[in-house]
């Protein structure tokens, strides 16, 4: 529920620190005997489950789980894709695919149901990983009635863009421009037209550029903040608790 981490730097068992899920394990074994003795010492080797790959195994399980029941919810019917790409942290190109569908009650459902690893994100590439995705649950593209996508010329090119290389496998999959894209862009823009706004975003844009790209600066800045928290706390301007 805290979005730890699995795993670790080291799991070893001479490993100072084996990581949250390895010590929040031995945490538990600390608390209760029954994990001490059952999962810990007496289980099978091969048995403990808290290793990586049958960790990774444990997940992939609960993933074709889920996806297996959206697939049953959509059935034959007809479907949207939204898709978006993004560099993750450790700076590769990810691509977020999300299914829109009507189920069988009538409720209009945005499920999402893939992030696949792009090499490139010209639209060839994104086109074929999708199809990928879409036979793998057998999702046929005659199908399609919907593509929602950012006006990135490699998604929305009337000629060689995404949405363009999926109406000449589907001539109804409609492309429509994200709402929530469209939104960001206007807010954007009117932002601009406000002087102090644009001039408070500016500045904003500009301390965060200066002090990332230092080190020392950001340890300088870390520590004042420190001191600043100090002061506040000991005039009673700040409160703490537990």
């Amino acid at each position: 529920m805290q979005g730890c981490a699995f795993r670790g730097n080291g799991e070893s068992i001479n490993s100072e620190n084996r990581g949250n899920f390895i010590e929040m394990v031995m945490l538990q074994g600390r608390v209760n005997k029954y994990i001490t003795e059952v999962v810990l010492h007496n289980a099978a080797q091969n048995a403990k489950y808290t290793s990586p790959m049958i960790q990774q195994e444990l997940l992939k399980i609960l993933v074709d789980s889920v996806r297996d029941k959206i697939r049953v919810e959509i059935g034959s019917a007809k479907f949207c894709i939204l898709v978006d790409e993004a560099v993750d942290e450790s700076n590769k190109e990810q691509m977020a695919i999300i299914l829109r569908y009507v189920d069988d009650n009538g409720f209009i459902r945005e499920q999402f149901f893939e992030v696949v690893c792009v090499n490139d994100t010209n639209a060839i590439t994104l086109k074929r990983e999708i199809c990928i995705v879409l036979n793998r649950y057998n999702l046929l593209i005659e199908n399609l009635r919907g593509q929602v996508y950012n006006r990135a010329s490699n998604m929305c090119g009337k000629c060689n863009g995404l949405q363009a290389l999926f109406l000449k496998d589907c001539p109804y999959a409609y492309y429509v421009h994200c709402f929530a894209h469209q939104l960001q862009l206007a807010l954007v823009a009117v932002s601009k037209e406000v002087h102090d706004i644009w001039l408070f975003f500016s500045k904003l844009s500009f301390i965060v550029n200066f002090v990332g790209a230092s080190a020392k600066r950001c340890s300088e800045l870390k520590s004042i903040r420190e001191d600043e928290i100090i002061d506040m706390i000991s005039s009673g301007e700040l409160e703490i608790g537990t």
